[in-house]
């Protein structure tokens, strides 16, 4: 069972939110929180498997939130159920560590397909976006081409990246040691030619989405 924190500062849509799971026995309601503040310190206490949040949640600034909770608490997946437009705020979600985007106009069918998906680990946004993005990358077939040229081992190593591990848990998953793992990051980077590991991760992620 997927455990599911709700932070959002409307009462209604905490209590929809509920409603919908209800029924659904993967997917268990453990808690609501109504700011950044109560957000944070439940994350302390007891992180969720998946985390619902509103971009709009007081004390916090949305996207920078995403940020911080993917780099403190990498275990976490984020999917944003906001009133802001997707077509405006879903990319840069996703690139700050979100794991899908949804919009609250969307059905209760449509919501409980998209918290299930990014609790099993998959990316979730609209068709319209998803399509718009898989486009853009059809068309950037050197990115797709760099990724095939990875080996099976480094391929290994950039999904665990991608999902949040660290170094130290990325060598006992693969039985490796750490100093293994910087080497296939320090190849990762040059094969990829990109700066840094966030880099990394964003190109990994959006790739993703291709075949979500």
């Amino acid at each position: 069972m997927y455990r599911v924190l709700i932070a959002d500062h409307h009462p209604i849509i905490c209590e929809g939110v509920k409603c919908v799971l209800r029924n659904n026995p993967a997917l268990q309601v453990t808690g609501r929180v109504a700011s950044g503040t109560q957000l944070f310190n439940q994350l302390e206490k007891e992180a969720p498997d998946v985390l619902i949040v509103e971009l709009d949640l007081p004390q916090i600034n949305g996207i920078n939130a995403i940020r911080r909770i993917k780099q403190e608490f990498p275990e976490v997946k984020t999917l944003i159920f906001s009133s802001h437009p997707e077509e405006m705020y879903a990319l840069s979600a996703i690139k700050a560590g979100a794991a899908g985007y949804i919009s609250k106009h969307t059905d209760n069918e449509t919501l409980e397909k998209a918290i299930y998906q990014v609790a099993r680990g998959g990316i979730y946004l609209n068709r319209k976006i998803t399509e718009r993005l898989n486009s853009g990358i059809s068309r950037g077939k050197g990115l797709i081409t760099k990724f095939k040229k990875l080996s099976t081992r480094e391929s290994e190593v950039l999904n665990l990246l991608s999902s949040g591990k660290r170094n130290k848990d990325i060598a006992e998953a693969l039985d490796i040691n750490e100093k293994t793992v910087s080497t296939y990051k320090t190849r990762l980077l040059k094969k990829l030619k990109v700066d840094n590991v966030a880099d990394l991760i964003t190109q990994s992620r959006l790739l993703q989405l291709n075949t979500t």
